[in-house]
């Protein structure tokens, strides 16, 4: 069975009016709804669609309620999913309507005519230089050489990326090490379920280097849709040019700033605004006067450009270019400069010329890996050294970062500790796994230059915490503001956790038993032992802490019981030594990722049994196998625990964070 389940919804019509991802999020609220009452009738829509933030500025539930009444005389008629779908899309065509034909800014979907389609156009340069770097970066690959160079000329690229391979390959030029490419389905043809596979893992594994991937589904990359694999191989080719930018990586970046807090306040930039600040660190050195604050409009006249290769390769360039008066003349010279420096690929005179901000950004990055042009300071690496986090923070910040990117807020987090503290993205969080929640009539929109505005934000977030029950004794919104890393990680891991939970809770609708009942870690540890043990395993683990998970042994069992052709046991080792064990947990994460759970872990955190990182993964291949069996599945209910499986420690269960190694994951929604 693939590893992609997607909704099906029998009108082709209404079907087309979602992408999978869509048709997901609102079928998790519907089975949300028939979770509590048993059933869904007309009545309950207005209260649910209006938490929805799409509609809360538009309509009141009393306004849903009067448009509901126009077309349905019962209010207690029952209501199935197809007709909870066309219910939304009435109240999305009218709030267009009245926002006076403007698409709603946080909309879950885009609203589409039955007679009317929409057309993507795609960027032909773009494209053309992203072939160029797959053909560049992948031209040697074992599998892929046969099929490469791609004609840019052609939809050769569309085609390639049809089976998976090509952007799983990519993830790892990228990022190396994201996929094991053990997990890749690399047979000559791939049948439908492989593909979708190699699909599955390709996005959950965009999801965990930083991609932002809410609107795409497999679905979209099995019919390789022009526009949306353009935007995922934009996204896939930025991380990997930026990869530089960061001070752990290139500590000379300390070079840009003055003093600690520049340091600090460096740490927090996103890695294009690093870029820009690079940038002009250089101009200003070699006497541009203008500031470049982007990279479409301002490099169009190609002198910022000149000024730059003077700097960096001046044995290579030539004060004349600025005396240039025709930009194109200009733009030609500045690439033959930028050759001898090979780094001409990624733009053409015309891309200059008409300040494509993709290529353009993708050209200096690539001029910043080739000639940085800093030198290290001693005394300002002192500043940086001493900013840098600890090896179980930054994890513990890369893991949260990922999942809240994952979630599809409207704001994009490049640094937790600093991205939370005005609290307006933990709000966004907060109104995305428990929707209805927030007050944004009491929220303060950044950039907010006042400190108060800031607490009331995160003063907000904290009583939001305490409703839902999370451990926060002596802990105010100031302390979110003052960015106090302990507490921030302690409330975004029981911010995962609780989505993590509820995500369960709502499969449980197929059980009328269930209903009611809370699931807790010792539901999930008895659930994944009993799966392993009816497999024909003999596998088993005490805790979340059993030191025996380390080898790999459990888990790779527990995905083969929830669907036994996922792994491949002939490259599965022992777990005797060092390196098996590394190689099992490499393959572990690729193989849950293949099969559709969205997880941020590392392989250090299965071979140090990071106590939160088993719960999570664990709880993910337990949604994701209830998922599938939902109705009809085995109810959670029949998972008593046993003695032989003790509950965690208390502080797990109350949503505390216990004193281990690690952060938790989460599971898609």
């Amino acid at each position: 069975m693939s590893g992609f389940v997607g909704v099906i919804v029998s009108d082709p019509w209404l079907q087309s009016q979602f992408t999978q991802v869509e048709l997901r999020t609102l079928k998790s609220k519907f089975v949300s709804v028939r979770t509590q009452a048993g059933r869904v009738k007309v009545g309950d829509l207005p209260s649910t669609f209006a938490k929805l933030r799409a509609f809360a500025d538009t309509f009141s539930e009393k306004d849903i309620t009067a448009m509901l009444k126009e077309s349905h005389s019962d209010m207690e008629e029952e209501v199935d999913f197809e007709n909870f779908l066309r219910a939304y899309l009435n109240l999305q065509g009218r709030a267009v309507i009245k926002n006076g034909g403007k698409k709603l800014k946080n909309s879950v979907s885009f609203l589409k005519s039955s007679t009317t389609t929409v057309q993507h156009n795609i960027n032909e340069s773009e494209k053309a230089s992203y072939v160029n770097h797959i053909n560049t970066y992948l031209g040697e690959d074992p599998f892929l050489k046969k099929y490469l160079p791609l004609d840019s000329a052609t939809n050769a690229v569309f085609e390639l990326v049809k089976d998976g391979v090509l952007l799983c390959k990519l993830i790892n030029v990228a990022v190396p090490g994201t996929i094991d490419e053990r997990a890749i389905n690399t047979k000559a043809v791939l049948n439908p379920w492989e593909r979708n596979e190699n699909h599955t893992l390709c996005l959950n594994s965009c999801k965990a280097i930083g991609c932002t991937v809410v609107n795409i589904g497999a679905d979209d990359l099995v019919e390789a849709r022009p526009h949306l694999v353009l935007g995922l191989i934009s996204q896939i080719v930025k991380i990997q040019l930026l990869a530089d930018l960061d001070l752990k990586k290139t500590p000379e970046l300390v070079e840009l700033v003055d003093d600690s807090k520049d340091v600090e306040e460096l740490m927090g930039l996103a890695p294009e605004k690093v870029l820009l600040k690079w940038m002009n660190f250089h101009l200003k050195k070699a006497g541009y006067s203008k500031q470049v604050t982007n990279f479409s409009s301002d490099v169009k006249d190609g002198e910022a450009y000149a000024y730059l290769l003077n700097a960096l390769a001046p044995e290579h360039s030539s004060p004349s270019t600025l005396n240039v008066k025709d930009p194109a003349a200009r733009a030609n010279l500045i690439l033959e400069q930028a050759e001898k420096i090979e780094c001409k690929s990624y733009v053409s005179a015309q891309d200059i010329l008409e300040g494509s901000p993709n290529l353009n950004l993708a050209f200096v990055a690539k001029i910043f890996q080739q000639r940085n042009g800093l030198s290290a300071d001693s005394k300002k690496s002192t500043f940086a050294e001493m900013m840098t986090d600890d090896v179980e923070t930054s994890r513990e910040e890369r893991c949260f970062r990922l999942w809240i990117n994952s979630l599809g807020i409207p704001t994009y987090v490049n640094h937790v500790f600093e991205d939370v503290r005005n609290g307006w993205v933990l709000l966004e969080v907060l109104d995305r796994v428990n929707p209805g929640s927030v007050n944004w009539k009491q929220a303060n929109k950044p950039p907010i230059q006042m400190p108060f505005r800031k607490v009331e934000n995160c003063n907000q977030v904290v009583m939001i915490g305490k409703e839902l029950r999370f451990s926060l004794v002596n802990v105010a919104g100031n302390d979110i503001v003052q960015g106090n890393k302990k507490l921030i990680l302690a409330f975004l891991w029981q911010l995962m956790r609780y989505t993590m939970l509820q995500l369960l809770e709502n499969l449980r609708s197929h059980s009328s038993q269930s209903q009611g009942k809370e699931i807790t870690d010792n539901d999930i540890l008895t659930w994944a032992n009993n799966k392993v043990k009816k497999s024909g395993r003999k596998s088993q683990m005490e805790s979340f802490k059993d030191k025996s998970l380390s080898n790999g042994m459990f888990f790779l069992e527990l995905l083969s019981a929830v669907e036994p052709r996922v792994v491949n046991w002939g490259v599965v080792a022992k777990g005797e030594t060092d390196g098996d064990k590394k190689n099992n947990a490499t393959y572990i994460i690729s193989v849950a990722r293949k099969l559709g759970c969205s997880i941020f872990l590392l392989p250090e955190d299965i071979i140090e049994v990071n106590q939160k990182m088993m719960l999570t993964l664990t709880a993910s291949i337990m949604y994701w196998s209830l998922q599938r069996e939902a109705p009809g599945g085995e109810p959670i209910d029949t998972l008593d625990a046993s003695p032989s499986a003790p509950a965690e420690d208390e502080s797990a269960q109350d949503g505390e964070v216990p004193n281990d190694d690690a952060p938790a994951t989460n599971v898609d929604e």
